[in-house]
């Protein structure tokens, strides 16, 4: 049988590589065209589509958060604080309750691992009214480490979950030839397996750090001093604006400036991101 040329092999992946463009296209063109509208005046984005002022840029809109007639920077400051504590706890205590649902066998635990993936089905909306009664009687209200306590109450399940599939994927001769050598719990986490687990821990903390980033109900029905408030808050009063005047030119800068953050770290942690996904997929 003749092994197929090279230009037919080239030819095969004409349509997969064409396909490929096209799904590029529908993801980025947005993003683009809201980097585009985001330097653009108010004036601008209302008037009448011109190719002229298509491209009549400024830096006004961006400005403006910068400066003091500006609410963006402390909601900015305030959402990356409670996106950073929110992916880092999750991850540690998902790690450290995958690895004993994974490893250790007690009465229960597949009861209990059960009832944390039921919690997933249950919407937060459900909930909020006695998790807010709760958290007003610990005194946790109007509080960025209340907010963060509840991000992380909802980012853990799928957490736990992903952590859990993770260390099932690792053998388990690997585990008893550490404790031969004398290795602990802790120096086992940290010097042995962390290369393997190294994916799931990341997955876990970005799944938290961008539903935290994005968190917009809790945040309104927890906070209520300005101070506090984070970013998707201080997007929603631009909106509203005063006596309904709307600045959209601000509107569509601080929606660049919350995508960011969500960007970069996606970016960086891609790979780590796909190799957890895919380890709980053939585990779980």
């Amino acid at each position: 049988m003749s092994r197929p040329s090279a230009l037919t092999t080239d030819r095969r992946r004409v349509p997969y590589l064409l396909l490929g463009v096209v799904f590029a296209l529908i993801f980025t063109v947005p993003l683009l065209w809201s980097i585009l509208r985001a330097f653009q005046p108010h004036e601008v984005i209302l008037g009448t589509p011109s190719i002229g002022e298509m491209f009549d840029l400024t830096g006004e809109n961006f400005a403006f958060f910068l400066s003091s007639q500006g609410t963006m920077l402390r909601p900015v400051l305030n959402s990356i604080l409670v996106s950073l504590s929110t992916a880092a706890l999750t991850a540690l205590v998902a790690t450290l309750a995958g690895y004993g649902f994974s490893k250790f066998a007690f009465r229960g635990s597949r009861l209990a691992f059960g009832l944390i993936l039921l919690t997933m089905m249950v919407p937060f909306q459900a909930v909020l009214t006695p998790l807010y009664l709760l958290m007003n009687s610990a005194g946790l209200t109007d509080s960025l480490l209340g907010l963060i306590l509840f991000s992380t109450n909802f980012a853990l399940p799928f957490g736990i979950f992903l952590m859990k599939n993770t260390f099932d994927t690792v053998p388990q001769a690997l585990e008893d030839s550490a404790i031969i050598d004398g290795a602990g719990t802790v120096r086992m986490l940290v010097n042995v397996l962390r290369p393997m687990i190294l994916p799931g821990i990341a997955s876990s903390a970005l799944y938290a750090f961008l539903t935290s980033w994005t968190e917009f109900l809790g945040a309104l029905t927890f906070l209520t001093t300005e101070k506090y408030f984070t970013l998707p808050i201080a997007l929603l009063n631009i909106q509203v604006g005063t006596y309904g005047e709307v600045n959209f030119g601000q509107l569509v800068a601080g929606s660049v400036i919350a995508m960011i953050p969500c960007v970069i770290l996606y970016v960086a942690l891609q790979r780590f991101y796909v190799k957890g996904l895919a380890a709980g997929a053939v585990k779980g």
